[in-house]
């Protein structure tokens, strides 16, 4: 199989990833349920991932980088725990339903007021119109890094000065770019990232966290067990315990740690560099296939990401033909990005999403090019 759908989760990992669940299902307890040798090994593993985490996306503090299932759970902590009743919100179309859809519960639930800066037919945005709609009762801005549909990226740097200069949070979803940007939390003004480690990290499912700024404090989302301060009636203050309730996942983290550890030995500049490399020479390739649409913003930089259309062919209709004949994966709909779709336009026929990762390679990038040609021209 051609893997192509890198977007949605890294199919190929590191065998160092590998190795550590491995190692950690044979000899890994719960962190801070214990003083023995098994839970001591899950609390080293965990703080290690708090550790590197730290270290690529330049959060000042281990102890401010807080662990999760994903992305999604990331960015429901951060906009729950941040936004209160009468506040405002600005965030844009390229907005996941990981974004949109607690935004759009607050919206509903407590009277929070959410304003979306429009994409053009391209997916770009007027970077002017953060700072016009900025009202006394704002309090946040939350961006994607890169639409998961288009692959644009944001200048989250510009972004987050305009967020310093207002007083502003500035919540960052980085599941697109974790892993294959560089990200600096301090340099971009960023209060909370969030970001999964299944993709662009090379760790396993059920991963993910949030690093978050000093001075930044989040209300608890679930509350329950911590391994510390068991006979108070309240969640812990302190981070990260604040926000950890339950049992961790030790042996996906395990796995994760060795992600992160791959990635900073390997560098984000050499991953991207070979990804984007990848993604141009596809849309190079498909662009001027006849009935051939392809989306997005090739300008400059962007997540290693190309979606098409063929003609007027209905996208999962053309992700299956790709899977059945060429065995290749693609993803294709609707991507859990409504907004971003109304925008290009898309809504109805949704559109068929090509993904590259580290492990891809030029022939298999020639392999999908010569299969869109073919369903183009059949």
């Amino acid at each position: 199989m051609i893997y192509l759908d890198n977007a949605a989760t890294t199919y190929k990992k590191p065998e160092c990833v590998k190795k550590a669940v491995i190692d950690a299902l044979s000899g890994m307890g719960n962190c801070a349920r214990g003083a023995h040798g098994g839970a001591l090994s899950a609390a080293r593993a965990i703080h290690q991932v708090r550790e590197l985490a730290a270290e690529l996306f330049h959060c000042q503090r281990p102890d401010h980088v807080i662990l999760t299932a994903n992305s999604t759970e990331a960015l429901n902590i951060a906009i729950n725990g941040l936004i209160n009743p009468g506040d405002h919100v600005i965030a844009t179309d390229l907005e996941h339903n990981s974004v949109l859809r607690p935004l759009y519960r607050l919206r509903d639930e407590r009277n929070v007021s959410v304003d979306f800066l429009p994409a053009d037919k391209q997916g770009r945005l007027d970077y002017t119109g953060f700072e016009a709609a900025i009202r006394p009762e704002t309090k946040a801005i939350v961006t994607t890094h890169a639409s998961n549909l288009t692959g644009n990226i944001l200048d989250i740097e510009r972004i987050g000065a305009i967020a310093e200069k207002h007083g502003l949070l500035y919540i960052v979803d980085a599941s697109q770019t974790a892993g294959s940007f560089d990200i600096d939390m301090q340099k971009q003004h960023i209060s909370v990232l969030c970001f999964t480690g299944h993709k662009g990290l090379m760790g396993p499912q059920g991963t993910g966290g949030l690093c978050i700024a000093e001075g930044v404090h989040i209300r608890p989302f679930k509350v329950g067990g911590t391994g510390v301060h068991s006979f108070s009636e309240t969640q812990p203050d302190s981070y990260p315990e604040a926000l950890e309730a339950g049992t961790m996942n030790g042996h996906g983290l395990a796995g994760l740690a060795a992600g992160l550890e791959y990635i900073i030995k390997t560098g984000t500049k050499k991953i991207h560099a070979h990804e984007i490399s990848l993604m141009h020479r596809f849309a190079k390739g498909v662009r001027d296939i006849p009935g051939v649409i392809l989306y997005g913003d090739f300008s400059g930089d962007r997540a290693p990401i190309a979606t098409i259309n063929i003609g007027n062919l209905d996208s999962a209709y053309t992700a299956d033909i790709l899977a059945q004949e060429f065995d290749i994966a693609v993803r294709a709909g609707a991507h859990c990005a409504p907004r971003m779709h109304h925008a290009l336009g898309t809504e109805k026929q949704g559109a068929v999403r090509f993904s590259f990762g580290w492990f891809n390679t030029a022939d298999e990038v020639d392999s999908a090019i010569s299969a869109v040609r073919n369903i183009a021209e059949e």
